[in-house]
């Protein structure tokens, strides 16, 4: 009789132990997700992927890359969820049926050089991890990394089908550490528009923004008009540096976003 109980306990318990871990096996994990980058030279650069609650490999995703500002720089990974996308992505997941990217700079850096190349390398191993579609690579950033999203565009200019730079320019009028993208010519507005200018771009500024001056949103607007490159210019009336909650949490904007397909 005993020997007839456990033999009976082993066939209930085996789908309890077995199934489940099948199951856990065939799920995808989402939310933010921890990734690294090994450099050439040794260096661990950490970053965080979005993966929405519905990820599947069924399909292609858009792939979002966000540059943030100069107070999120480090090496823990975490700190560019923390400001400007990661919370507006909290609040609203919804709004974001795409992977988004999270670089971070080192210490003491720009969007520029080594930071510039590894943010673009960590975007072609999330395309190429998670199943991205390269018709749908996007790219958004908030005062350094406004700065830093033209760096990027400027380095890959078929690449993006849309670009989001909040507080940013391109030839600030003040010294202002590691807020500088790479230009040529006389003037730096004009060289811009007229290398980017098939890439369909949303610049956001505060008037009253007292670290990045509105001018330079303001002139590099006014650059792309003259090339009729198909860019937009939301302008905050007496907000001061933090225009990215009021440009994040727009719900128009992501729509927007989200509808730009790079023509190939």
């Amino acid at each position: 009789m005993f020997d007839a109980i456990i033999r009976m306990a082993g066939v209930m318990l085996l789908p309890v132990m077995v199934i489940p871990a099948d199951t856990t096996a065939a799920q995808q994990a989402t939310g933010f997700l921890h990734r690294s980058l090994t450099t050439r030279a040794g260096a661990v650069l950490r970053y965080q992927v979005f993966v929405p609650a519905d990820y599947t490999r069924s399909r292609k995703w858009p792939v979002l890359l966000f540059l943030h500002g100069s107070g999120e720089r480090g090496s823990d990974g975490l700190l560019p969820t923390e400001v400007g996308l990661g919370p507006a992505i909290r609040r609203h997941p919804e709004r974001f049926p795409a992977l988004v990217v999270f670089p971070q700079a080192p210490r003491d850096s720009l969007w520029r050089g080594a930071p510039v190349t590894g943010a673009f390398e960590m975007l072609e191993r999330t395309v190429r991890e998670f199943k991205g579609d390269r018709s749908r690579l996007y790219l958004a950033g908030l005062s350094m990394g406004g700065y830093g999203a033209w760096e990027l565009a400027l380095l890959h200019p078929a690449v993006f089908a849309a670009i989001v730079a909040v507080c940013g320019g391109v030839s600030p009028s003040t010294p202002l550490p590691g807020l500088q993208v790479t230009t040529s010519g006389p003037d730096p507005f004009a060289w811009v528009a007229e290398h980017v200018t098939g890439t369909p771009a949303w610049m956001f500024h505060g008037a009253a923004d007292p670290v990045v001056p509105v001018t330079e949103s303001r002139q590099l607007y006014a650059a792309f008009q003259k090339v009729n490159a198909p860019v937009r210019y939301t302008e905050y009336p007496g907000v001061g540096h933090n225009a990215w909650d009021q440009a994040f949490g727009a719900p128009e904007l992501w729509a927007w976003v989200f509808s730009q397909r790079r023509k190939r």
